[in-house]
């Protein structure tokens, strides 16, 4: 197996953490870089881990030099309209920090992309900002974009789950009963998904087209299980 080097943006969030553990945890992958507004696994240090802090991941030209030499770029960014304080601090987040990041990683010329979208995102659907469901859509079309079109990779892997179980603090009852019921994709069964998916892309660079969409939850469980 060749030995691989990844970046990720999102590395707090819900699947993103996972992808980070996963990564450090994994003999394949020498070293992890997490460029965000606050420290991974809590601010504990690893010897695999460069934790990236700053204040603010609009402008990531201060980073510039972190992104080079890896082989993988990870955009784990989510959050939501609510979180984030109405829908255009949204579209900024989740649209103008991926494109952003996307810039930086073509810049280091970064040969694989690994992002996680929703499924029914599509870039080119109608929506007003104030119908949430369908700014959601198309804003996760962008932030698609971003990787497919807005700046290039040898390689593009997209992740389009339907309902994520997260599993954060405490389980909700919707997130239990969901779990219970077989419905639903836990986030670290997706990450686990693209860290297998990006060994397999380094492996086998020629065994698949240069773009990968994994729409739908059983979608990315084949992958897991293949």
């Amino acid at each position: 197996m060749k030995k691989f080097k990844a970046i990720i943006i999102g590395g707090t969030g819900a699947t993103g953490q996972h992808v980070i553990h996963q990564l450090l945890n994994n003999e394949n992958c020498t070293s992890v870089t997490s460029i965000g507004r606050t420290a991974v696994l809590n601010g504990i240090t690893h010897k695999k881990l460069k934790d990236v802090v700053i204040e603010s991941l609009f402008d990531l030209t201060p980073t510039e030099k972190y992104w080079q030499g890896h082989d993988v770029y990870f955009n784990c960014i989510g959050t939501t309209r609510h979180l984030a304080g109405g829908a255009k601090p949204f579209i900024n987040i989740e649209y103008g920090i991926s494109r952003e990041a996307a810039r930086m990683a073509e810049k280091a010329k970064i040969p694989y992309a690994s992002l996680i979208s929703a499924k029914g995102a599509d870039h080119k659907i109608w929506a007003l900002n104030w119908i949430h469901p369908l700014l959601y859509m198309k804003t996760m079309g962008l932030k698609e974009q971003t990787v497919i079109s807005e700046y290039q990779f040898k390689s593009v892997s997209v992740f389009k789950p339907g309902m994520l179980i997260r599993l954060q603090g405490e389980k909700t009852f919707v997130n239990k009963y969901l779990e219970s019921k077989g419905f639903g994709l836990r986030v670290d069964m997706l990450a686990s998904a693209m860290v297998i998916d990006v060994e397999n892309i380094i492996n086998n660079p020629n065994s698949r087209k240069s773009q990968c969409m994994y729409i739908g939850n059983e979608s990315i469980k084949r992958l897991i299980e293949s």
